[in-house]
């Protein structure tokens, strides 16, 4: 199939940016404007007070019409986790008990997802985690055979170009669990002939203190398969070795800049620097703990990670879908806030170029190179 993504997709409904009548009394995502005294918003729709007044409305303008042809693509979303949990949620309308439903998805400009598919942090043994992962699987699955209007399982960068252009939201899962393999690869073929299409090594004894040769063979392997490494919460050490192990970029799904902040979920400069060397994306999270209370911090952290990866080599994996109660960003408390921080990077002199990589130029080239090292790799018999 042929490329999509510089083709625009009136399908997907942008948020309603402020004019020089509404200024402050309308929200990116929240539809028509709202009049003082007027029915609230729907729950979880950004309002003014959440985000910075001084958001000029050309920006937001601005803003929502890039998105609307270059849309987001998102690293990491714990959304089947949580309805796991609690299965009760329904995300075909605004739900408030949980921050992630497809009107906020589609009023944020999102047009890929990565639903992450990682157990607890302190799931037990390794019997579990593939259990837990297995059942995350299904209710992803399910998801999607849910709301087929809204949702698509992907698979490839083509998926992901055509799930945009009729409309969908491109559905890939991932990241599983490193956890999840032991001595043997036939868990991880098995994760990709079920759709997956990211692991993350983080907690997996062949990715501890160093690199096993076992740890060597799963990079090779999920080369071989088109499968994302995914660096999040690996130490600096392991996560340059991973980088310079696989023939295909590496991303980390979900991160800050420890140089501004240093939270142990965020990479250090080194890490950004492997990245840029193998044409990797680190992808920005939303988790004000580890990026500050405010959309100030998140874009000071996303121009960090420019500045040191490249504009080739920056994304955003906002680590929405959960329920109340998580430290979010003011103005960034769910997925109805995109156009918010376009418009602050906007306000910062970013190109409509390096906006354009920010937000799915850079996913989908990463998607394509997997693919590509994957095409070249397949005269290799499986291990």
């Amino acid at each position: 199939m042929a490329d999509l993504q510089d083709e625009p997709h009136a399908a997907f409904p942008a948020p309603t940016a402020p004019t020089a009548h509404t200024a402050g009394t309308a929200a990116p995502g929240a539809g028509a404007p709202v009049a003082p005294g007027a029915a609230p918003l729907a729950p979880g729709a950004a309002r003014a007070e959440d985000g910075p007044a001084a958001v000029a409305g050309s920006a937001l303008e601005r803003a929502v019409a890039l998105l609307s042809v270059h849309p987001v693509a998102d690293g990491h979303n714990t959304l089947v986790r949580t309805l796991r949990q609690s299965p009760y949620h329904d995300i075909d309308t605004p739900d408030g008990g949980v921050d992630t439903d497809i009107p906020r998805l589609r009023a944020g400009g999102v047009g890929a997802q990565f639903w992450s598919l990682l157990p607890q942090e302190a799931a037990p043994g390794t019997d579990q985690v593939v259990s837990d992962a297995l059942e995350q699987i299904d209710v992803a699955r399910d998801l999607m055979h849910r709301y087929p209007d809204g949702l698509s399982l992907a698979l490839t960068a083509d998926d992901m170009a055509d799930a945009r252009n009729r409309g969908r939201i491109a559905s890939f899962l991932g990241p599983v669990s490193g956890r999840t393999l032991t001595d043997s690869l036939g868990a991880l073929r098995a994760f990709h002939t079920l759709g997956v299409r990211m692991l993350a090594p983080a907690g997996a004894a062949w990715a501890a203190d160093e690199l096993t040769p076992f740890g060597y063979e799963v990079v090779r392997e999920m080369n071989r398969l088109a499968m994302l490494v995914d660096l999040t919460g690996c130490t600096p050490d392991v996560a340059c070795q991973l980088a310079g192990a696989s023939k295909a970029p590496v991303i980390v799904s979900h991160t800050a800049a420890a140089a501004l902040n240093p939270h142990p979920g965020n990479v250090t400069d080194e890490v950004l620097l492997a990245l840029r060397a193998s044409n990797g994306l680190a992808m920005v999270t939303f988790d004000a703990e580890q990026t500050g209370d405010s959309l100030h911090a998140v874009a000071d952290h996303v121009e960090h990670v420019r500045t040191v990866a490249g504009p080739h080599c920056v994304g955003l994996g906002a680590t929405f879908g959960t329920e109340p109660g998580v430290p979010r960003p003011m103005g960034l408390t769910d997925p109805s806030g995109y156009p918010r921080l376009v418009a602050e990077l906007l306000e910062r002199g970013w190109s409509e170029t390096d906006l354009a990589m920010l937000t799915w130029e850079n996913a989908q080239r990463v998607l394509r190179d997997a693919e590509f090292t994957a095409r070249a790799a397949q005269h290799r018999r499986p291990a």
